[in-house]
C-alpha cells in the first residue's frame, strides 16, 4: 500500500480525536443521568416522527441513484436501486469517506446489472454532486431567511454579509440550472465524457436532494424539547453546518464532529437534551440502517454465490474458432 492510502483514514482518526477532546470540554458538566433524563423526556409521538423522518431521508437517498441512472441512460429495477442505495449510504455513513466507500459498494452491486466501471464512476459523481447541490441550495435559503444564524458560529459577523452569502449560494445553483438549460458540451476527462445533466434531471436534483436533508434534520428537530428551541429553520441551518463538517472530516459516522458542531450551534438549549436528540439521530439514521444493510449485503452475496455455483462448469469460458480441433 502507498502512503496515500493512509491519508484519509489518518485524517478521519485525527478528526475523531480532536472532536472528542473538544466535545469533552463542552460536556464536562453533563452526566450520563442527564442524558438519560433527556431521552426519557422524549414522548412516543416524537419517536414515531423521528422514525418517519429517517424513512423519508433514505427514500430520498434512493432517488439520488435513480437520478444518476436516468442521466447515464441505464434501466435498473426500482427495488434493486432502493436496496443498493440504502445499503450504500447506511454503510458509507458509518464507515466514513462516503464517496470512496460508496463507489466500492455500488460497483459490486451495479456491476451485477451490467454497468461498467466508468458508468458506476459517473453514477457516484452524480450522487455526490446532488448532495453538494442540495447542501449549497439549502444553506443559501437558510442564510437568506435567517441571516443572523451566522452569529451562532461567528460572533459579531455582519448580518448583511450572511445574507449576501446566502444570495451567492442560491445564485450558484441558479447558474447551474441555467447552464443545464443551455445544453453545454460534455466535459472530457482522460477519454471519459461527462455530459451535463438535462434540465428535467436537474429539477429532480433540486427536489430530492433538499428533501433528504430536510428529512434528516427533522429527525433531530422532532425530538428536541420546546424549551429554548429556536425553530426548524435554525435547527436545519445548524444541521447543515454540522453534517457538512462531519462529511469533510471523514470521521467514521462523523463521530464527535457532528455532536461538537451541533452543540456549538445551539447554545440556548440544554446540552443534555441536544445530546439526547443526537443519539436518537444516530439510532435512526446510522445504527438501525447499518444493521439492516448488513442483512441486505448477506442476502445479496448469498444470491451471487448461489448463482456462481449453479452455472455449469466452463459456462463462462468462450472457445475461439482458432482453438477448435
Amino acid at each position: 500500500m502507498k502512503w496515500k492510502d493512509y491519508v484519509w483514514p489518518a485524517i478521519g482518526l485525527i478528526a475523531v480525536v480532536l472532536s472528542a477532546w473538544l466535545l469533552y470540554k463542552e460536556l464536562r458538566g453533563i452526566s450520563l443521568d442527564d442524558v438519560g433524563d433527556g431521552l426519557a423526556a422524549i414522548q412516543w409521538h416524537q419517536w414515531i416522527l423521528a422514525a418517519l423522518g429517517s424513512i423519508v431521508a433514505y427514500a430520498a437517498l434512493a432517488g439520488y441513484d435513480h437520478i444518476a441512472l436516468l442521466h447515464i441512460g441505464k434501466k435498473v429495477p426500482w427495488l434493486f436501486i432502493s436496496a443498493c442505495s440504502f445499503t450504500t449510504y447506511a454503510l458509507s455513513h458509518n464507515i466514513g469517506g462516503s464517496v470512496i466507500s460508496g463507489a466500492v459498494i455500488r460497483y459490486r452491486a451495479y456491476g451485477s446489472k451490467g454497468l461498467t466501471a466508468a458508468e458506476v464512476g459517473i453514477l457516484v459523481a452524480i450522487c455526490w454532486f446532488t448532495f453538494i447541490l442540495a447542501t449549497v441550495f439549502l444553506a443559501g435559503v437558510v442564510l437568506i431567511l435567517e441571516p443572523s444564524l451566522i452569529h451562532r458560529y461567528i460572533e459579531g459577523a455582519p448580518v448583511g454579509l450572511s445574507f449576501a452569502a446566502g444570495l451567492l449560494l442560491v445564485g450558484l445553483v441558479a447558474i447551474y440550472v441555467f447552464c443545464s438549460w443551455l445544453h453545454l458540451r460534455p466535459l472530457s476527462i482522460r477519454g471519459l465524457s461527462i455530459h451535463y445533466p438535462r434540465l428535467p434531471i436537474v429539477m429532480r436534483q433540486l427536489i430530492i436532494g433538499p428533501l433528504e436533508l430536510l428529512a434528516a434534520a427533522s429527525i433531530i428537530y422532532f425530538v428536541l424539547p420546546d424549551a429554548g428551541n429556536p425553530g426548524f429553520i435554525a435547527v436545519l441551518g445548524v444541521f447543515i453546518a454540522s453534517f457538512s463538517v462531519a462529511q469533510i472530516s471523514h470521521a467514521p459516522g462523523g463521530l464527535g464532529v457532528l455532536e461538537y458542531v451541533f452543540l456549538l450551534g445551539l447554545p440556548e438549549m440544554d446540552p443534555a437534551a441536544v445530546l439526547a436528540a443526537l443519539l436518537v439521530f444516530r439510532l435512526f439514521y446510522l445504527i438501525v440502517p447499518l444493521a439492516l444493510a448488513l442483512i441486505v449485503v448477506l442476502i445479496f452475496e448469498r444470491s451471487q454465490f448461489a448463482r456462481q455455483w449453479s452455472r455449469p462448469l466452463g459456462a463462462d469460458t468462450k472457445t475461439k474458432p482458432s482453438e477448435l480441433p
